[in-house]
């Protein structure tokens, strides 16, 4: 009886551990997510983010942590704000030198105009504190943050309060200031996605802003792709423009820089074809849809794989490398449905 019960222990024992991160205690978008480990622990981190009502007063700057192969998440101490309204999303997190930064993020005014939060913290995972660095030099939301040696952290594009901006804002964790590196060469665009292995850096999509001579201003989907490759100098930046693999724009992608197979590369996972705000109805007042496609960039052969698709996401723009599986945490699923799940995205290379 004694074996059966360590049999049926251990077996329990086993599926736990195999469930890498549970269910978030709420549905939530447009969060910030990242994971990073500490003597041994891995810790993963949802901040901000809007909830299941899609509408202004939902957005929120609530943290959850949850450290692998432990049970459930924990809630941390709200984001700290120096904006008259705390909630907000679109904010940009990486996880770097054991720690989490934050950086920027939208909240939405009475009028329902955006305003972007230019504070910026770095949290703990282990006493759990927040540390306020020094402010953006230009505020973003719908941005893209990318680490680099460990020290530096890249802002890339985004959205800063009346319109995109095309600026590379590096942050330096050595000395706590920020510079600018080499600008972005595309169109200025904000909901973009990318991802960093080595010097390489890859940037693609989101939406640009066309400003008709007269006519009110339009936000047009922009489907291009930029591959940095970083200098002797972090803010030396050498950009060319690669193919596109669609000539479909998305907005929202989830990406991130990993191994698969063998090859360095940089994915993108879901999207959302057209652009919205925070309520998934697009600009022509159309429900926003989310994608199933899968793009990945090899570093190495300097080209575009083939690979499988994934489950449809969008809203949700980090992909978290778990011990090399790829997952999105909360974000939106079909019918525009905030949802509080993990999905785990099993990708498979096609042959070419």
């Amino acid at each position: 009886m004694l074996l059966k019960s360590l049999s049926y222990l251990s077996l329990l024992m086993a599926t736990a551990s195999s469930i890498a991160i549970p269910d978030l205690p709420e549905p939530v978008s447009n969060n910030s997510v990242a994971s990073t480990t500490v003597r041994g622990k891995t810790y993963i981190v949802s901040a901000l983010g809007m909830g299941p009502g899609k509408q202004s007063n939902d957005l929120h700057n609530k943290v959850w942590m949850h450290t692998l192969d432990e049970f459930g998440w924990s809630e941390l101490p709200a984001v700290p704000s120096q904006q008259r309204l705390t909630g907000r999303a679109g904010a940009s997190m990486v996880a770097l030198n054991n720690n989490f930064f934050l950086f920027g993020g939208f909240t939405i005014n009475a009028d329902g105009s955006k305003q972007t939060a230019a504070d910026s913290y770095r949290l703990d995972p282990v006493t759990r504190r927040y540390t306020r660095l020094n402010d953006i030099p230009v505020p973003v939301d719908d941005a893209v943050a990318l680490p680099y040696q460990n020290r530096y952290i890249y802002l890339a594009s985004g959205w800063s309060d009346h319109g995109n901006v095309n600026l590379m804002q590096l942050f330096d964790n050595f000395t706590q200031r920020w510079s600018q590196a080499t600008p972005y060469p595309g169109k200025p665009v904000s909901g973009l996605a990318g991802g960093i292995v080595g010097n390489t850096l890859l940037l693609c999509d989101g939406v640009a802003v066309d400003y008709p001579a007269t006519k009110p201003r339009t936000f047009v989907m922009e489907p291009a792709c930029w591959q940095g490759i970083i200098g002797v100098k972090a803010n030396e930046i050498a950009w060319q423009q690669i193919p596109h693999p669609t000539g479909k724009a998305r907005f929202r992608m989830a990406a991130t820089g990993t191994e698969l197979n063998g090859e360095q590369v940089i994915v993108f996972v879901g999207g959302s074809e057209s652009a919205y705000i925070f309520n998934a109805i697009n600009y022509q007042g159309r429900p926003a849809t989310p994608s199933t496609e899968v793009w990945i960039y090899s570093v190495s052969r300097q080209q575009w794989r083939t690979a499988t698709k994934s489950s449809a996401i969008m809203d949700s723009r980090t992909l978290l490398d778990i011990d090399g599986i790829l997952y999105t945490v909360g974000g939106m699923v079909e019918g525009q449905q905030v949802t509080n799940k993990p999905i785990k995205h099993q990708i498979q290379l096609l042959p070419d």
